[in-house]
């Protein structure tokens, strides 16, 4: 018998969950332990996932090369920092004006009051810890990545041995926590199942609650239709001089590969094939940025990640400020770019940020049932 593929289970989950919780609200205590394991889990990867992701990813971008491949590479790196950020803005833009989140009732012991309290010195000064291992125990995600990031940036400055040694310790640790991460993930629609039915047992509005969801979804893919129509494009026109519609048309086929298959990597050798023979671009310089594209340069995941967690601080009543919006911001943009190769990435990304900013965990539960769909989209932008 043909297994029923992860994103299905989890679909399926989804739809017992919210039927679970609306029709059934008294039962759900006797398996809200399982929801309670799988975020634990969850959780328990955040530091190891973030600090090997964005060091190995940084230092990537740092080694770059030398002459003129040196010179490519920042101005590579340059490009998809800015692209991303410009992706976020469009998000945050978006769900701020649109408010997916908006109108649902939550009881108020569930609402937190930690991300609110947040202020511009709490955050610059909660960059540095004074105990590395203080932070990586209380998993303190701001100034892991802080770490990360300079881990990443001195590696590559090392002697070659120290360099080599480093490098191959960081990625056998991190290619031993995607295992575990993977094992997690595979027993993800038990813990979806208790999460949505332990949320819409609590909601008062079940159908209110079902158009937000819907909204959400709207406010994702009109993100990603402006950032792929209008903004990308232009940056082509005023900054590459470039026809964007040719440029769009030479992509159309490794686009609808990624958008069918929901994955960058097979993607690779078409958008890499499509690069060099309709742009015209040299082979040396299409391998380099296009593989290094695939690696670090996720608008659409950014600007998911961005609107994930706003909506799920609108379903929670909180209001965001500037400074938490812009702390977000960061967040979505250095989780995307360690993002690559992740397994359902999303909801990794979504623990990480929701942790460090502090939301509940458990609103993953009222966007992951519908990622399948915007996965497709985000991987097809990305």
């Amino acid at each position: 018998m043909k297994k029923i593929p992860l994103y299905l289970q989890i679909l399926i989950a989804l739809v017992l969950g919210i039927l679970a919780g609306t029709f059934l609200p008294g039962t759900t205590r006797y398996y809200a332990w399982v929801g309670t394991l799988f975020m634990n889990a969850l959780c328990m990867l955040i530091v190891p996932i973030i600090f090997f992701s964005v060091s190995l990813s940084v230092s990537e971008i740092s080694t770059g090369g030398k002459g003129d491949l040196k010179r490519i590479g920042a101005k590579t790196v340059f490009w998809y920092v800015a692209t991303m950020l410009l992706a976020v803005a469009t998000g945050v833009l978006l769900v701020r004006f649109i408010r997916p989140g908006a109108g649902v009732t939550v009881p108020a012991a569930e609402v937190p009051d930690l991300v609110t309290s947040t202020s511009v010195s709490d955050i610059i000064s909660g960059f540095i810890p004074s105990n590395v291992f203080y932070a990586f125990a209380h998993n303190n995600t701001i100034p892991v990545i802080f770490l990360a990031l300079v881990i990443g940036i001195t590696v590559p400055r090392l002697s070659e041995k120290s360099r080599d040694v480093l490098t191959v310790g960081m990625k056998s640790a991190y290619e031993l926590t995607m295992r575990i991460t993977r094992a997690i993930i595979s027993l993800s629609p038990f813990g979806i199942f208790a999460i949505v039915a332990g949320q819409f047992a609590a909601i008062s509005d079940v159908l209110l609650m079902l158009r937000n969801m819907l909204f959400y979804v709207i406010t994702v893919a009109a993100g990603l239709a402006i950032h792929t129509f209008i903004t990308l494009p232009l940056l082509l026109r005023l900054a590459g001089r470039v026809r964007p519609w040719a440029h769009l048309r030479n992509m159309s086929v490794p686009m609808i590969t990624a958008f069918s298959t929901a994955s960058s990597g097979a993607t690779l050798p078409l958008t890499l094939d499509a690069v060099e023979k309709k742009d015209g671009v040299s082979r040396r310089i299409a391998d380099f940025v296009v593989s290094l594209g695939a690696t670090v340069n996720m608008n659409g995941a950014a600007l998911l990640e961005c609107v994930a967690v706003i909506f799920i601080a609108q379903v929670y009543g909180v209001e965001l400020g500037l400074v938490q919006t812009l702390l977000i911001c960061f967040l979505s943009l250095m989780c995307a770019i360690g993002s690559a190769g992740i397994p359902m990435s999303a909801m990794v990304m979504m623990a990480i940020i929701l942790s460090a900013v502090g939301l509940p965990v458990e609103g993953i539960g009222l966007v992951i049932g519908v990622d399948r769909i915007l996965d497709m989209l985000r991987t097809a932008v990305n």
